[in-house]
């Protein structure tokens, strides 16, 4: 029977340094650039490093073996997200009317949109700790991986099932979903780069902890 840890939601003690687990990894944290769809660094990211459930970080562990040896590392956006960032974004969604990275994440969508059509949800799976948002890249080339369209773009373009892309970009996302679905993740219906432990270990609980390697190491 798995531990309830609903009551202690700043504990970070199942938690580890992604890095730590997979050295090889390639890190853009873009919720503690400014570098998204709000164009501010979100509440709670204090470093640009991904945190993720012990589980989750060994099973990501596999998937990045398996693809070095095809001659790719994993690159990550976004893992353990704090509730305090959510917080934020629903703030955004309903108090701000700042639109300028309205061109670039959701070009074809107004902001309170992206909560009805569930690009952005008021819950997320990465404040359990076990989500990551990732692509691939290319070891020969340096590269990312063509996946047709890019990490956060909010349309009917980023549905891992979306045939309106070229046949190459379409294999390419089902490269990086087989491998991960092989390795325990599962995927959503809305993004090709989210993934989700099947085995979660926290499913019920929500963290508020921040992304720091020195409150992860207290």
């Amino acid at each position: 029977m798995r531990a309830d840890y609903t009551n202690e939601r700043m504990d970070p003690s199942g938690f580890v340094l992604l890095a730590d687990y997979v050295p090889q990894i390639v890190q853009e944290i873009r919720y503690y650039s400014t570098y998204n769809f709000i164009g501010d660094r979100i509440d709670g990211y204090e470093e640009p490093c991904a945190l993720l459930t012990k589980e989750a970080a060994r099973a990501l562990k596999n998937v990045a073996g398996e693809m070095n040896v095809k001659g790719y590392r994993l690159k990550v956006f976004d893992a353990y997200r704090p509730v305090s960032a959510v917080r934020h974004f629903i703030l955004w969604g309903i108090e701000d009317q700042d639109v300028r990275m309205k061109p670039y994440f959701y070009p074809d969508l107004e902001k309170q949109e992206l909560f009805a059509k569930e690009y952005i949800a008021k819950k997320s799976s990465h404040s359990r700790g076990s989500a990551v948002d990732l692509t691939l890249l290319d070891m020969r080339t340096g590269k990312e991986v063509d996946m047709g369209g890019p990490f956060d773009l909010f349309s009917e373009v980023s549905h891992p099932d979306y045939r309106g892309i070229t046949n190459e970009q379409y294999a390419n996302r089902m490269f990086l979903q087989e491998a991960m679905v092989r390795n325990g993740f599962k995927t959503i219906e809305s993004e090709w780069w989210h993934f989700y432990l099947k085995d979660e270990p926290y499913p019920d609980t929500y963290f508020e902890f921040p992304v720091s390697s020195e409150y992860l190491r207290r």
